[in-house]
This record gives structure tokens, sequence and C-alpha cells, in this order.
């Protein structure tokens, strides 16, 4: 019986590793670096070159620079449709905008009237955006099967329809009036 308290077998002929074992700090100073370079004027020009890549990525609707909420063939189907309709939500701020201007006018008729107007603009808004909803699931039933349309998609496709076309990101990728492929 072995007396030794290691149940491991040890090999004397083993060789070591040939070099000491490196110590932590000299580790660590290794992998140390500066978080920002020593050229801060050439990162800075690096980081602002990269940033307007990424936004100009986003507005041309590079799948890589979307935020995960846009990504995917059926958002982009989505995001075809709805920009290739005319929308009542496009023009709802400059309604709103208006209606406000109306209601500093001195006639109380006047202001009645616009938010009347106002009211009833956005009733038809409410009903487009629904409506748009709907023929977006249709649709994409039809591309793709029934079982197989995203969640989320028809109040993607309502919430892009209340922007006002020129401020939409991804920018519209289709005239108005294209079918979307």
């Amino acid at each position: 019986m072995s007396t030794s308290d290691s149940s491991e077998p040890h090999n004397e002929n083993e060789a070591g590793k040939g070099r000491p074992t490196p110590r932590r700090r000299d580790r660590e100073a290794e992998r140390r670096r500066p978080l920002v370079s020593n050229d801060r004027k050439e990162a800075r020009a690096r980081l602002a070159k990269e940033r307007e890549r990424a936004r100009l990525g986003l507005a041309a609707g590079e799948e890589r620079f979307l935020p995960v909420r846009d990504k995917g063939p059926q958002r982009k189907w989505v995001r075809d449709y709805v920009d290739s309709r005319w929308s009542f939500g496009e023009f709802l701020i400059p309604i709103m905008f208006a209606v406000i201007i109306a209601t500093f006018l001195p006639s109380i008729q006047a202001q009645f009237i616009a938010i009347i107007v106002l009211w009833l603009f956005f009733a038809l808004t409410v009903i487009d955006a629904t409506v748009a909803g709907f023929l977006v699931r249709k649709g994409l039933r039809a591309k793709y099967g029934v079982d197989n349309v995203e969640n989320g998609v028809r109040w993607y496709a309502a919430m892009r329809s209340l922007q006002m076309r020129g401020l939409r990101l991804p920018k519209a990728q289709v005239k108005r009036g294209e079918k979307p492929r």
C-alpha cells in the first residue's frame, strides 16, 4: 500500500512546463488597454464616422442597422405596404397645428368648428389605422401563410401609418401606389 495522500498517480519522469508561473500583476498589465486611444481626435473622428454610417444605414433600411422592432422580411413588407398608400394619420399633426392656430381666432364658432373637425379627423385616423392593420395581416397571410404571421404587425403598421411620411425611419423605400414585394 502506498503512503501517499494523493489519489492521482505521480510520474517522476514528467517534465515541467519549462517556465515559471506568471504573476497575476504581470498578466493584468499585459491585458490593460486605454479606454480612449491616445489620439483622441482620431478616435472621435472614427466614432463620428461609425455613427454617421449607422444613421445612413438606418435611413436606407439596411437590416444590420435596424432596431429589433424593424428587423425581418415581414416588417419590411409592412413598411413597404404602409409607405405605398395614403393615410389620414400622416396629416394628423398638421391638422392639430392648424387647430391650435384656429383657437387663437376671436370667433368662438371658428374655434368650435376647428375642434369638431379635429375630432372627426382623429376618428378617421383611428379607422384608417385599424383598416390598415387588417389589410396588412391579410397580405402577410397570403404571402407567408396563415400560421407564419408575426405577432404585432398590425400595431406596427398602425404606428407607422400615424407618422408623417418624411419623418419615418427607416425612410420609405417605395413610391405611393407601388405594390410591396
